[in-house]
């Protein structure tokens, strides 16, 4: 729907309304391809989950843009896994995004004092760079995670772009069951225990009992890394 005539909270809402029932391969299709045909990314995390939508992605159309976070403190498994994806679903339009040079320079070892303001620098300012020109994004985030996640609408506004949440009331069972018919690779580091997987400095293993998002900056009180939070980030203060 290039060129939005009606103000996006309100077709967010319609969009949901009229489609959030759909099977989540019909929902990419719509969106993808009539809906937002040409005006739409897919953010990715290549993590441990993230091959599922990929793959889908992939079958409704592997032009899909998809829109690579590389923070530079990624894991090294994860840039490794991420190739072999991008290789065996043959998607042709990856973009991988980087932060400013300068800004990550400045900002030092700030993911130990201050993570809002590390990832504010890593991934909401180089993100909202790449979704320029975009009308919505697609994401993996489902309410079994939990936290924020927990009532997840499957296509909403975030304040700035519609976002789909494609796979938002899938759960596990439904996650391994098409893993395993799909024979979609493992990321790495799941054999060792990670069930999320971020960045290197703000990622350990799960807390037995806890949720899968439990080893994500396991030190603060944090549970999103921030291009998911609907707020203005034009005058965030990022500690510096």
């Amino acid at each position: 729907m290039a060129g939005m005539s009606i103000q996006p909270a309100a077709l967010a809402k319609s969009l949901n309304a009229d489609y959030a029932a759909l099977p989540s391969l019909e929902l990419l299709d719509v969106t993808v391809n009539k809906v937002f045909k040409n005006k739409i990314a897919l953010v990715s995390s290549f993590g441990t989950e993230a091959a599922l939508l990929l793959s889908m992605a992939a079958e409704i159309n592997p032009a899909t843009p998809v829109i690579f976070l590389d923070t530079l403190k990624h894991f090294p498994e994860t840039l490794e896994y991420r190739d072999k994806i991008i290789a065996l679903l043959k998607l042709t339009d990856v973009r991988i995004v980087k932060p400013e040079p300068s800004a990550v320079k400045s900002a030092g070892e700030l993911w130990k004092t201050n993570p809002d303001g590390c990832c504010h620098i890593r991934k909401v300012l180089p993100l909202e760079e790449a979704l320029t020109g975009f009308e919505a994004w697609i994401n993996g985030r489902k309410r079994i995670h939990g936290g924020l996640r927990a009532d997840l609408d499957v296509i909403e506004y975030d304040g700035r772009r519609i976002k789909v949440n494609a796979l938002a009331g899938w759960t596990q069972e439904q996650i391994d069951a098409e893993w395993e018919k799909r024979a979609l690779p493992e990321h790495p580091l799941v054999p060792f225990g990670y069930t999320s997987v971020g960045c290197m400095p703000c990622t350990v293993l799960p807390k037995p009992g806890e949720g899968a998002r439990s080893g994500r900056w396991a030190e603060f009180a944090k549970q999103e890394c921030g291009i998911h939070i609907g707020k203005k980030w034009d005058d965030f203060d990022t500690g510096l």
